[in-house]
């Protein structure tokens, strides 16, 4: 650990689907390794040498990949590699902490806010004693390391326990309906303005929690998403909405209670102001 990012004597690549490259797999060079890219299960093969540490998959990509979340592990312990997984937010009510190490991944890394509620800067690491082991050899006293940039406080710790504790504990089908009366209640408000309507969706992955996609008829409404995500962002509230070419989305999981209220007030006033 002390060695690195110089992995002179160390295997040194790590394996990644290129459906499932992105700004955090720093992360991973950052340790000096070299990111092998492939596509396809014989991609996977020659691309698997001495030099091949891990295998790294990113939950929210599974769909995107040719290699999907189950059979990655599984080509990894063939060539006795350890499969890594990046859960940046598969966690949620009907998702399991402990369904990847079930599957065979070796180590599983979940954030620590989003659906768990927990420090934003903490995080939970689950996997199997010997690589956790390893992983601990980043923190303290072990300060010569990488890890110490990325330092946990003491207080972040406590905070991550008991919000897994919690999380644990809640009334996780409750919660669903609870996150979808927020939605529903913001879609009966804006709806009632000509040319607005909304859909709703479960994304399959990451983020696995109703979402309520709001589209409208720009020669009823003469402002484009973007615009109008910008107008949100800059209001008081000030309210993050995402965007793309057909409208808003947003899911209401991160609401604090009546929050919804305020967004459903604030799109009204934005439509209106736009109609024609």
């Amino acid at each position: 650990m002390e060695q690195l990012p110089d992995l002179t004597g160390m295997k040194s690549e790590v394996i990644i689907q290129k459906s499932h490259r992105n700004p955090f797999d720093h992360q991973l060079r950052a340790t000096g390794a070299k990111l092998v890219v492939v596509e396809t299960r014989e991609d996977v093969k020659k691309a698997i040498n001495p030099q091949t540490a891990m295998m790294h998959f990113s939950n929210y990509a599974n769909a995107e990949g040719q290699i999907k979340v189950d059979e990655w592990v599984k080509l990894a312990h063939e060539n006795q590699h350890p499969g890594i997984h990046r859960c940046c937010c598969g966690h949620s009510s009907r998702f399991t902490l402990w369904d990847y190490a079930n599957m065979g991944y070796d180590l599983i890394a979940f954030s620590g806010g989003k659906a768990l509620r927990g420090p934003q800067c903490a995080g939970l690491l689950i996997g199997k004693k010997e690589f956790i082991a390893n992983a601990m050899l980043n923190g303290s006293p072990h300060e010569d390391t990488l890890g110490r940039s990325s330092k946990v406080g003491k207080e972040e710790i406590v905070g991550m326990v008991k919000a897994l504790e919690c999380f644990l504990n809640e009334d996780h089908a409750a919660l669903d309906k609870e996150w979808q009366r927020r939605l529903d209640a913001i879609s009966t408000e804006i709806t009632h303005v000509p040319g607005v309507t909304t859909s709703f969706h479960v994304p399959d992955v990451a983020n696995h929690v109703p979402h309520m996609n709001i589209a409208w008829d720009t020669k009823k409404i003469s402002i484009a998403p973007r615009d109008a995500s910008a107008v949100l962002r800059q209001g008081k509230p000030s309210i993050v909405l995402s965007s793309s070419e057909s409208g808003l989305s947003m899911c209401s999981f991160m609401l604090k209670p009546g929050e919804e209220s305020i967004i459903a007030t604030q799109l009204v006033q934005l439509f209106k102001a736009h109609s024609a």
